[in-house]
């Protein structure tokens, strides 16, 4: 089959690779209809996440028809039509039973690996490193699902694959970012980073009954689909100092929630902050960049809630941590404990209130995917969001 691979730093292939089997009676085989590139894709793209090995499939935003079933899988039949989550899950451990699925105890293949890079293991996940288990993503022709009788999201037929691809992924992750942030009707929730995951969080914020919602981000089409969403905007090509700002749109309170839809990768360029940052990053003494995080410990109103759904992969540093404890500030963060909320968002789609394929701005077939990493990152040709159909 074919599939995108990862041979290296910005080093993406449309390769031949061996067709994925059954290995264990729980497996399912799909066929993949679509898949997407996120965000997180690029923490791997640019090797700003360890564990990743020349071979290894990319892609954890996923869904197509079930061609084969384990024999020990009761759940699925040849012929269903199946989002995949990004986080695999057992569905039996005590984190799975407590709908903490992002952190199962059983889907990390490499339990060692994530014991000793996090304290713990957390779950295994499609495409996504050999700490989180070095499970073959899902930019390929097929997919091999472990645990596919619990980890998978049944749909309905006669939906297009655009409406729920995303429930694979960012829809839920923008919509666990909001639910952290317990919004009440009359908060302000600040969102930094206006790309997918970020686009999803101010839908979800707004669904939730936010009154005000207040966008941060430097790229044109996005601040512009952010506003069709229903957001007021910060371009930080013409506000140098976010904080200043936001404190002025509050008068002077600062927002009750906010949001780091950006994470490790924060691209800020003419910050003292950020400038070492990215002196540290390259001399390997800190592996991420909180240029984000430390604006919205900084702004968020005492008693607020900071949620975090944009990820970090190691050591951070110069992060106001007394300003955050003498704040009283509450942070909420993790991977997105996907089958918690899919049922609901399933609903919100068939009833109308959302369409989140209004995100996709490039549908390209799996040849053209090297090339749309570079696009994609680069945040050229207007891309948000890019789909493949293998």
């Amino acid at each position: 089959m074919k599939a995108l691979v990862w041979h290296g730093t910005a080093d993406i292939r449309c390769d031949t690779v061996p067709d994925p089997t059954i290995e264990d009676g729980r497996d399912a085989i799909i066929k993949v209809t679509s898949c997407a590139i996120c965000g997180s894709d690029l923490h791997l793209y640019d090797h700003f996440m360890p564990g990743m090995k020349s071979g290894d499939i990319m892609g954890h935003e996923t869904m197509g028809e079930v061609v084969e079933v384990g024999r020990d899988n009761k759940a699925l039949k040849v012929g269903d039509r199946i989002v995949v989550p990004f986080t695999i899950i057992c569905g039996q451990c005590d984190q799975c039973k407590r709908g903490n699925f992002s952190v199962c105890e059983r889907s990390n293949r490499n339990k060692k690996l994530a014991d000793a890079a996090f304290g713990h293991t957390t779950a295994g996940l499609f495409g996504y490193t050999h700490l989180t288990g070095g499970y073959a993503g899902g930019q390929a022709e097929y997919l091999r699902v472990p645990f596919a009788d619990a980890t998978h999201i049944k749909v309905p037929k006669g939906i297009p694959d655009e409406k729920l691809l995303f429930l694979s992924d960012i829809f839920p992750t923008g919509w666990q970012a909001a639910v952290q942030c317990d919004i009440q009707p009359e908060d302000t929730v600040a969102i930094w980073g206006c790309g997918p995951v970020g686009q999803m969080a101010i839908r979800s914020a707004i669904l939730l009954g936010a009154k005000r919602v207040i966008a941060i981000d430097r790229v044109p089409e996005r601040l512009t689909m952010a506003r069709a969403g229903g957001a007021e905007t910060i371009d930080l090509t013409q506000e140098s100092n976010v904080v200043a700002k936001l404190n002025d749109m509050t008068d002077g309170k600062g927002p009750e929630k906010c949001i780091d839809s950006v994470g490790m990768e924060a691209h800020a360029t003419t910050s003292l902050d950020a400038i070492y940052d990215r002196a540290k990053q390259a001399v390997m003494l800190e592996s991420d960049r909180p240029h984000v995080l430390r604006q919205m410990i900084m702004v968020c109103r005492p008693a607020g809630v900071l949620s975090i759904p944009g990820v970090y992969g190691g050591l951070i540093d110069k992060v106001p941590f007394g300003a955050a404890m003498n704040k009283g500030l509450t942070f909420r963060m993790g991977q997105t404990h996907v089958n918690r909320w899919t049922g609901d968002l399933l609903r919100r789609i068939e009833e109308g209130q959302i369409d989140p394929s209004f995100v996709i701005t490039h549908t390209v077939g799996l040849e053209q995917g090297p090339e749309m990493y570079r696009t994609f990152r680069d945040k050229q040709d207007g891309c948000i969001k890019v789909m493949i159909r293998p």
